[in-house]
């Protein structure tokens, strides 16, 4: 007898997601993690000072509430104690002259937003909305479906019938625009463009990318239709009410526990522990961990995997909550991005990419505070800082101030940069210096020591160029979430659908896994049942 139906090494989400549907569905789960927390990037800490609350690393849970993990365990997770805030105003982007644009919670608020603007991009908007929902089925199944599968065939299959071979190849196109691409033919001010543009950075591409485009239409609609919900008390409030119902199901879930070896229905532990799975080993980690270290014999299979742009995070205690200069609605906006538009976003991610600091980064200001006052002192802020344009190895400055020594990410340097994004928070929000309590930056190098799956800071899992990308995620040679080890399966942001909290590849191989053999599903369908 096994000791468990599944074992899944990783508590990330889409480990957690996953090992919480295998309970569900009446599997005997154990969860392993080498970290002392459970979540991977979800993490709630009083980083800065006593009573202040941060999510140190991930914060922002709209794909989750909106994916299909949530959409079956959200009642049981309410009952373990996780309870989601939103919010009227879940972005906004400020430019450098101080006029700021905003992201709101129906479609017509964003067209009389967008007109504000430029007269006709309001009615742009709607267009776009009529051309996207009739075929978001279409359009979010991408992301929803094993793409190198009969379902994916399936998906295709129901495209062509719908829209005919000419439409479905043009549907398919489209898919594949870049940011750019789609933004300046559509919307005629740039201040539309700074304000859905900064998006793909979330998505782990650049305005310039294939398929950013796509990503950035996703996420509007995304952002429009489901706000952006966080647990009340923090993030890390998810992966508890994870772990606290798989526990009740009767499932196991460890922290320090390092995994040295992954086999066809086993996990050999640093501690000399051999554990048996009957069914299913699923591995939350990068291609690198699973094919160079956890799996013998594949060595050479994950070489050519290549990692994106690092990130950093800064968190900020302060004396009282920031009072921005220009609208008012800027203080109640969840996620703020300092940006100067589609041609700064563009350049920051170039200058990142050729191995250069950026003179002028898009500062994403996340204020969870807005919707949970929790998590700070009465009369006190605290921000969230993320910068998703930074190299790993630093070859040196665009702004040419900074001394990047030998290139790697120091102290020093941290603390440098860190200063730069401060001036550029001070220049939109007066006396901001004067109000700052506390200040803890976390470096691309930071990043990838607390966590392994975090390559060289990259928090997607790897880089979503096009070849990494959707049929081809994680590796060409091996897409999709099965491995060439009987029994052993992969999930987290380096497989399909990618990075973000949304559970989703740990949804799709938890579906797969309790789907009932083929020989039951002909009889099924046979009965018509």
């Amino acid at each position: 007898m096994a000791d468990y139906d599944a074992i899944v090494v990783g508590s990330g989400v889409n480990g957690l997601a996953c090992a919480a549907l295998l309970a569900q569905g009446g599997w005997n789960v154990c969860v392993l993690e080498r970290n002392t927390w459970f979540g991977g990037a979800i993490k709630t800490a009083e980083l800065t000072a006593p009573g202040f609350v941060h999510d140190v690393y991930s914060a922002w849970h709209p794909l989750w509430v909106g994916g299909p993990a949530h959409a079956k365990l959200g009642d049981e997770l309410a009952r373990h104690g996780l309870e989601y805030l939103n919010t009227e105003y879940p972005t906004g982007s400020v430019f450098p002259d101080g006029e700021s644009a905003f992201l709101l919670r129906s479609a017509d608020a964003n067209a009389a937003e967008l007109d504000r603007h430029h007269d006709g991009d309001g009615a742009a908007w709607q267009a776009m909305l009529g051309d996207f929902f009739p075929n978001a089925d279409l359009a979010f199944g991408v992301l929803g479906t094993e793409l190198w599968s009969r379902d994916g065939a399936g998906l295709a299959l129901k495209a062509v019938r719908r829209l005919g071979r000419r439409g479905a190849s043009e549907f398919a196109g489209r898919l594949l625009v870049s940011a750019r691409d789609w933004l300046e033919p559509t919307f005629a001010s740039p201040r539309a463009h700074g304000l859905l543009a900064p998006w793909v950075l979330h998505t782990g591409l650049g305005p310039d990318a294939a398929a950013s485009g796509y990503m950035a239409q996703v996420i509007a609609v995304a952002v429009q239709e489901g706000g952006m919900p966080i647990p009340r008390g923090g993030g890390q409030r998810l992966a508890d009410a994870l772990v606290s119902y798989i526990r009740a199901q009767g499932g196991t879930c460890e922290t320090d526990v390092h995994i040295e070896r992954v086999a066809s229905g086993s996990v050999r532990t640093s501690d000399g522990r051999t554990l048996t799975a009957g069914r299913a080993v699923v591995c939350n980690v990068t291609p690198t961990q699973l094919y160079g270290h956890l799996l013998e014999g594949f060595e050479q299979r994950a070489e050519g995997f290549r990692y994106g742009r690092a990130e950093m995070q800064i968190h900020f205690a302060l004396s009282e909550p920031p009072r921005w200069a220009g609208d008012e609605r800027l203080g109640q906006t969840a996620i703020v991005h300092l940006t100067p538009g589609l041609d700064g976003v563009s350049r920051a991610v170039n200058e990142a990419e050729r191995g250069l600091l950026p003179a002028e980064a898009t500062v994403v200001v996340g204020q969870p505070l807005t919707m949970d006052p929790s998590r700070a002192p009465a009369g006190k802020g605290l921000l969230w800082i993320q910068l998703q344009e930074l190299p790993w190895h630093v070859k040196g400055d665009a702004a040419d101030e900074l001394d990047t020594g030998a290139g790697t990410w120091t102290e020093e340097l941290r603390e440098a940069y860190a200063d730069r994004i401060q001036a550029r928070l001070a220049a939109h929000i007066p006396g901001f210096d004067q109000t700052v309590l506390s200040r803890v930056a976390l470096s691309p190098r930071d990043l990838q020591t607390a966590n392994i799956n975090l390559v060289h800071g990259d928090p997607y899992g790897g880089s979503l160029a096009l070849d990494q990308n959707f049929l081809w995620r994680p590796l060409a040679s091996q897409p999709g979430h099965r491995t060439p080890v009987d029994k052993v399966w992969h999930v987290g942001a380096s497989t399909h659908p990618g990075p973000g909290l949304g559970g989703g590849s740990g949804a799709l191989v938890a579906g797969q896994l309790l789907a009932p053999p083929l020989a039951k599903r002909v009889v099924r369908r046979l009965r018509g049942s």
